[in-house]
């Protein structure tokens, strides 16, 4: 039976009950979770392997998630090599380095011998220098070989990520040579492989044949007159670079080179998904200037994480209330002032928030470079020139009905200063990842709060700087 029949199977079936584990958006039940806990409580082993054996190695990573860490300790003596080997590689970096901790590790070294190496590296990497020692000891030679191989790359580097396992074969083969070699090799095969690897007599690959061209060809075609222009992936390119010729090629797989271009591994695309998805969140992360966080992450380095950049933004804050500050004298004789100064910040806030977030995601997908920079920029100017000049007219409108007693001209300030700091926040936005891309600095750190920073300053100053002009 499949995961899926399983887990949505009818609730009439007496055993089933037990593993209908998601619900329609293929999310774990609360009452699933429940069962489990329960078990967990009850120190019920063959229940919980009962519950857990039929679930996909990513609902088992899920379920992890949603368990505290004493749960977690008595599950995992209970999930099977195969189950447990499949679902490290899917678990949240904190819970994965929590679990390697209560796996014994004879159990981990089997686990490990039913991942691709890639998977495998990935999950050795956790783990702390003694218990890796005695792992790797329990492991065969030719596994552990291709483990410590795959983490003697960089971290982040094609050859961190690449699997060793590969299928090539030299360009005088036809077919059916091929297809009977593949037939042979039975377990030693890469568990996932999508393209045949032709390469020459000092295995540097030349071309690659699709599985679906090699199932197509009669068996006396030689691979030579099948195979297709491949992309070759150098094994120190960073995985970012990676992600994005996968991307643009629409690449399903690419076989990877040493210095000397001779074949070593192979990336996949369900590698590139991940590190895409890695790579977004982390974007994403930094824009707020929060760290890489997950639930497994502890209060202390949350804590840690966040406090340096609110440090920062409360250094900012200052120098935004400095500003207010030079022009003490001129709120406190218009008191008006400092109901509308908030509403001026904010737009432009917001507004160099948009622009920053356009412009870094433009430079992460290579939207953006030094040849459309100057009309990315006049193009973000004119869309703040805009957005001032529909928005101006209506606050100023409302500021001089609401103060008319005091002096309708603050309706006329305030429309003219969020023209001007619309203007700020549009050039702000965009020269700010633009410099830090430049000066060779990931420009999703940081960005909003500088961006916040200044149109903050600008914004206080250019409201109070022309009222102190026009109304004093």
């Amino acid at each position: 039976m499949s995961n899926t029949d399983t887990a949505f199977a009818p609730a009439e079936a007496p055993e089933a009950e037990d593993h209908a584990a998601l619900d329609e958006d293929y999310v774990l039940t609360p009452q699933f979770v429940e069962k489990v806990v329960d078990a967990a409580d009850d120190g019920d082993g063959m229940r919980l392997r009962s519950l857990l054996e039929d679930l996909h190695p990513a609902d088992v990573a899920d379920l992890m998630g949603f368990l505290t860490a004493e749960h977690r300790a008595v599950v995992v003596l209970w999930l099977p090599p195969e189950l447990l080997a499949e679902t490290l590689p899917e678990l949240d970096d904190g819970i994965r380095e929590e679990v390697l901790e209560r796996v014994p590790h004879g159990t981990l070294a089997e686990a490990l011998q039913e991942l691709d190496s890639d998977d495998a590296a990935a999950v050795v990497e956790d783990l702390e220098d003694d218990q890796r020692e005695r792992v790797l000891a329990a492991m065969p030679d030719v596994d552990r070989a291709a483990i410590e191989s795959s983490l003697g790359y960089e971290e982040e580097s094609a050859g961190r990520l690449m699997q060793r396992e590969v299928m090539a074969a030299p360009q005088f083969w036809s077919v059916g040579d091929t297809i009977d070699h593949i037939r042979k090799q039975g377990d030693d095969l890469p568990e996932l492989f999508f393209d045949i690897y032709v390469v020459d007599p000092l295995n540097r690959p030349v071309g690659g044949v699709p599985i679906s061209g090699l199932l197509r060809a009669p068996r006396s075609a030689a691979l030579s007159d099948l195979m297709e222009p491949i992309n070759e992936i150098a094994v120190d390119q960073d995985q970012e670079e990676v992600a994005y010729i996968f991307e643009k090629y629409h690449l399903i797989s690419a076989p990877v080179v040493d210095a000397a271009g001779r074949l070593v591994g192979q990336i996949t695309v369900d590698d590139i998904v991940n590190i895409i998805q890695e790579e977004n969140r982390e974007d994403i992360l930094r824009l707020a200037g929060v760290s890489d966080e997950d639930r497994g992450s502890s209060v202390t380095e949350i804590v840690r994480g966040r406090v340096p950049w609110l440090a920062i933004n409360l250094a900012t804050a200052a120098l935004g209330a400095s500003v207010i500050g030079l022009f003490e004298g001129t709120i406190q004789q218009i008191v008006a002032l400092a109901v509308l100064m908030p509403i001026v910040s904010a737009i432009g806030g917001n507004a160099g928030t948009q622009a920053l977030t356009v412009t870094v995601r433009a430079l992460a997908t290579r939207e953006l470079n030094s040849a459309n920079a100057t009309r990315t920029f006049f193009r973000e100017l004119v869309v703040g020139l805009a957005n001032g000049l529909i928005l101006a007219p209506l606050i100023g409108v409302a500021a001089g009905i609401w103060f008319r007693d005091e002096d309708w001209k603050i309706g006329v300030v305030i429309a003219a200063a969020m023209i001007l700091n619309l203007l700020v926040a549009a050039c702000i936005g965009v020269l700010t990842p633009l410099t830090l891309s430049k000066l060779k600095f990931d420009p999703a750190v940081s960005s909003a709060v500088f961006v916040t920073a200044t149109t903050d300053f600008f914004g206080f100053l250019i409201f109070l700087g022309l009222a102190t002009i026009v109304l004093l």
